[in-house]
């Protein structure tokens, strides 16, 4: 990289969170996001649909450009990723490479560290995501698009 002019070894940038503010336009980049019941610190019921931890990290950040990105948690080994969904996906997800699971009835709460599944932590927490659960239909976009990348990335080694 230093032959093509760029800098390797000073600072780097610091990306921000792609946090949507409700007040600002949105140029057309889907519905404005309604108030959710997990901002509130109510349990908003839904499913988890699990992918490994490399596709996953590519879709949230396709999902957070696109303000779609709702409550995402990692297992304690980092080796998977899970996407809140509203209750009732697991019933019709068949995406392969995935699973997608019942919660229960267990969901995500906005301003509690306690996650839905035991082991885990939040990589985006509610209070940080666009809505309370992603799109099913957005988040099967967004982890096609990723395998495309890494596939694509991949021949490139």
């Amino acid at each position: 990289m230093a032959e093509a002019g760029v800098n390797i070894v000073g600072p780097r940038p610091v990306a921000a969170l792609h946090q949507p503010r409700p007040d600002q336009p949105r140029h057309g980049h889907g519905p404005v996001p309604r108030p959710s019941r997990a901002a509130s610190g109510e349990s908003t019921p839904c499913d988890l649909v699990t992918v490994p931890a490399r596709q996953g990290l590519e879709a949230v950040d396709i999902l957070r450009l696109r303000d779609g990105v709702g409550p995402v948690l990692h297992d304690g080994d980092c080796h998977t990723l899970g996407f809140l969904v509203p209750a009732g996906t697991a019933a019709a997800w068949d995406l392969p490479g995935s699973a997608c699971t019942q919660a229960y009835g267990r969901g995500a709460r906005a301003g509690r560290h306690e996650t839905p599944v035991t082991g885990t932590g939040w990589l985006v927490a509610p209070e940080a995501a666009f809505s309370e659960a992603t799109d099913p239909v957005v988040l099967r976009a967004a982890l096609g698009e990723a395998a495309r990348t890494i596939e694509a990335v991949d021949r490139c080694r």
